[in-house]
């Protein structure tokens, strides 16, 4: 082994020496990517030094006060916002997938046209989301600053991340699983849920973690349509603060910043541990394929 990667190492090198561009254009990109890895540790250090000594039992107590800053009843409203707004997005947006990769032509008009429509709606700032949410859900369908509305502006917020996604997931399977179960005899839908969906589900939840990592740090949309009460929600109509919703009201405030980053820190730990258990699943479901 070791007298392979001497030969491997020796012949990436004598390549780097005929020609200097490549090795210049590998000193760079692992140049960035060692300046991404220096700035996530970095952020991430910050945070728990920070955080970490501040976290104390009163900041996990039931009911919010003005002196416990409790940030269980945001945590648990962030945990319905997330279910509410998945339950709503990612069926649609699987389907939608589904509906232009396997039963519209490739190249099809009406492809281009969803693409870009989904490229658009992605790179709307989230806050041109929250006017559209409360101008829409709170005030014309009467929802009120409330669960529901701040689920549904999610929705769509997180809608063309995951119909994407689900898309480039669907389109990476070979055709020759699709070419091989029509020619077992199975039809259409049978091969797209028994052979194409079970093949894709790996990508398709990808996006379903990055719509989760959206959902959790959004704080803009959701002052307009979720509000900012810090009580846990009882009905999908009661209004109901998120934690990064939380951790905005807190530090604007001023006289809660050691809570703030305890707040942080346990951000950061549910955003870890939803991708961990997200890979661990993903990791699973391929093996079982």
């Amino acid at each position: 082994m070791d007298r392979i990667n001497r030969i491997s190492f020796r012949q990436r090198w004598n390549s780097y020496k005929r020609n200097p561009q490549s090795l210049i254009l590998f000193l760079l990109v692992c140049f960035a990517a060692l300046a991404a890895m220096t700035a996530l540790l970095f952020l991430m250090g910050y945070i728990l030094i920070k955080g970490i000594p501040n976290l104390t039992p009163s900041l996990f107590s039931w009911r919010y006060n003005s002196e416990n800053v409790s940030l269980m009843p945001a945590l648990i409203n962030t945990l319905l916002m997330t279910a509410c707004s998945l339950v709503l997005a990612v069926p649609v947006g699987i389907c939608a997938a589904i509906y232009l990769v396997e039963y519209t032509g490739r190249g099809n008009r009406l492809v281009r046209l969803a693409g870009l429509a989904a490229e658009t709606l992605s790179g709307i700032p989230s806050i041109v989301y929250g006017l559209f949410g409360s101008l829409f859900f709170v005030k014309t369908l009467k929802m009120g600053l409330s669960l529901a509305a701040g689920s549904c502006t999610l929705a769509i917020m997180i809608l063309p991340l995951v119909m994407r996604t689900a898309e480039e997931a669907l389109r990476s399977v070979p055709d020759s699983y699709r070419e091989g179960s029509f020619g077992l005899g199975a039809g259409k839908l049978r091969t797209v849920t028994k052979v194409i969906l079970p093949s894709a589900i790996p990508g398709i939840l990808s996006g379903v973690i990055l719509g989760i990592g959206r959902i959790v740090g959004e704080s803009a949309a959701l002052i307009y349509t979720a509000g900012t009460v810090a009580e846990a929600a009882t009905s999908l109509f009661d209004s109901a603060r998120t934690l990064s919703v939380h951790m905005y009201t807190i530090s604007g405030e001023g006289l809660y910043i050691d809570q703030t980053y305890a707040t942080a820190v346990v951000l950061l730990v549910i955003v870890i541990a939803i991708n961990g258990l997200s890979g661990l699943a993903a990791g699973k479901l391929t093996k079982e394929k």
